[in-house]
């Protein structure tokens, strides 16, 4: 079963998301639903949000380890860098 590193970008306020998991889809359906319990940080920054960024791994703590990354300086310098500066 693959898993997923991702990065999602709110449509309204620009601002993006790191996550991680096995069923993109199921996921960002959850980010998008004001129902969800499970994503606080998208009830306090609105939406609708859209993936901009996916990679994929052979195991959980392999895309973990890549979250983790993507959340640090560095990480959040090389989204800026590639990704939003398109």
């Amino acid at each position: 079963m693959p898993f997923f590193a991702y990065i999602l970008q709110s449509e309204t306020t620009g601002k993006t998301y790191v996550g991680q998991t096995a069923d993109m889809d199921h996921r960002l359906a959850q980010h998008n639903d004001p129902g969800c319990l499970l994503t606080t940080y998208m009830k306090r920054n609105k939406g609708p949000w859209k993936v901009i960024y996916v990679e994929p791994y052979s195991s959980r703590a392999e895309a973990m380890r890549r979250e983790k990354k993507l959340k640090t300086g560095v990480g959040r310098e090389w989204i800026q860098e590639n990704l939003l500066s398109r």
